[in-house]
């Protein structure tokens, strides 16, 4: 049995509460985890607090705020495998996936390494003489960062690491499902030298931690990646506080394939885009929307590769597709699937648990023309593909947009002009033309709708953890005149 703490002040601590992690491959306990209440949370955020204004970080230029990204990144580097079998271990995600997901982290805090001395402000040419007149970015303040099981310690260094360019300080909640790598990073935090109560990291539950963390007083802004019902929670308490907020949420993406695509390439792209993560992805393409002409050849292909996928430990190499993280998890994927099938979607391949230990669900296709399945509209965050047909350019855009949702989309064709067209018509934030699931720090992410809002990735994303000071300065020696005397 292992054991994790979290980590507060620069401190590493128990915690007077303690909670089981399950191993989805299995379904046995594994490790022990910290659970932060409302006193852990508030001694963090006070941490954060007296460290951005009065420690040494805020004295630190941002070139130095620089070198310890570049410090953190190549610590996350030289511990990328380890960091990949914590996580793999204690959220199911195959080790081929985490293994070179981590190993790009690093890249994201080099990125924003680079960012930190680069954020500039601004001289304003004013209107009114005697007045010089500047714009200066400062830290938005104490962040409070909230994230998924799901990829987590990429989806926090999209967080972090433009937080600490920026030059604020934070207070990371990893999920209490599969918080070990998170709380493993922090000792990587550690050894690279940020000073205490920059980057604190704990985990716990929604209303004695995530709750309490999203209205303390003393947030500013509160980063959430997540499903959009707690999207709306965070919301509500941010009325308490008025912190802003930046929200990257589900999604329902459209994959859309024409007659002229390379079809084994975009079958490869779709399996990738679906199947991967085991489908738990905010970007998972789950809607294939295939021009009715090859339509069933299209799916003869999918068929093909979906039944060849291999499914085994998470700690296989050899293994493609690996458990759901959570028991919860496998049974809304089973109940979602059994029920649009009984609305009259066809099942195309999988669709039944496996036998045996462990929260695993097979790939699984599901032919939904011309019925209403709630495979279309619901997330499932499993491995799950809907599918429908088109007969026109028209109707497919019409498909893609039918959702509340617009994070990601994926558009497969040879025509250039048609390409450009649905780029400008699909309401998403991102539009994958002839790829699929291709990510970059240099390149700004989130969505539209039921995505959420705000970006992560690209400079965009630390300037959103600025806010402006406007500062004038007047020139004159001359006294400023009485302004109760008329002239």
């Amino acid at each position: 049995m292992q054991t994790f703490q979290y980590y507060i002040d620069g401190e590493f601590l128990d915690g007077e509460a303690r909670f089981q992690s399950i191993d989805p491959a299995t379904g046995d306990v594994w490790a022990e985890m910290p659970e932060a209440r409302e006193a852990d949370v508030d001694r963090a955020v006070n941490a954060a607090e007296k460290a951005l204004y009065e420690g040494p970080w805020a004295k630190l230029t941002a070139t130095q705020r620089g070198k310890l990204l570049y410090k953190l990144a190549d610590l996350v580097a030289a511990n990328a495998q380890k960091l990949a079998e914590l996580e793999t271990r204690d959220t199911g995600k195959i080790i081929r996936e985490t293994s070179a997901q981590i190993a790009y982290v690093a890249d994201y805090y080099r990125y924003y390494a680079g960012i930190a001395d680069k954020i500039e402000g601004s001289y304003l040419p004013i209107d009114k003489p005697d007045m010089d007149v500047w714009l200066r970015r400062e830290p938005i303040g104490v962040v409070a960062m909230v994230v998924p099981w799901n990829s987590q310690l990429f989806l926090s260094a999209v967080k972090i690491g433009p937080a600490l360019a920026a030059g604020c300080t934070m207070v990371v909640k990893a999920s209490e499902d599969g918080p070990a790598p998170l709380l493993e990073f922090a000792r990587l935090v550690h050894e690279a030298g940020f000073p205490a109560g920059v980057v604190n990291i704990i985990t716990g539950f929604g209303p004695s931690c995530g709750a309490t963390l999203g209205r303390h007083p003393k947030v500013a802004h509160i980063a959430f990646t997540g499903g959009p019902e707690t999207a709306r929670h965070i919301v509500r308490n941010s009325a308490e506080n008025l912190a802003s907020t930046s929200l990257e949420l589900g999604g329902k993406s459209p994959f859309i394939v024409f007659a002229d695509a390379d079809l084994e390439s975009a079958a490869n792209a779709q399996v990738a885009g679906i199947f991967a993560a085991t489908g738990q992805s905010c970007v998972a393409g789950s809607r294939l929307i295939v021009e009715a002409s090859v339509k069933e050849k299209f799916l003869s292909i999918l068929k093909r590769k979906a039944e060849a996928v291999r499914i085994g430990s998470p700690l296989d190499m050899a293994t493609e597709v690996g458990p759901l993280a959570t028991k919860r998890q496998q049974d809304h994927v089973a109940a979602l699937v059994e029920k649009s099938i009984e609305r009259g979607a066809r099942l195309v391949t999988g669709g039944q648990r496996p036998e045996g230990a462990g929260y695993y669900f097979p790939p699984t296709i599901l032919d939904c023309d011309f019925v209403s399945s709630p495979s279309l509209t619901e997330e499932f965050f499993g491995p799950v593909l809907s599918v429908v047909s088109f007969e026109t350019e028209a109707e497919a855009l019409r498909l893609a947009n039918d959702t509340r949702y617009g994070l990601a989309s994926g558009v497969f064709t040879q025509n250039l002009t048609r390409a450009h067209r649905l780029m400008k018509g699909i309401r998403a934030g991102v539009v994958w033309v002839n790829t699929y699931r291709a990510v970059s720090p240099i390149a700004p992410f989130g969505g539209f709708g039921l995505s959420g809002h705000g970006r992560e990735g690209g400079l965009a994303a630390a300037l959103d953890y600025t806010r402006t000071k406007t500062i004038w300065l007047r020139t004159s020696d001359d006294p400023i005149p009485d302004p109760f005397v008329m002239r």
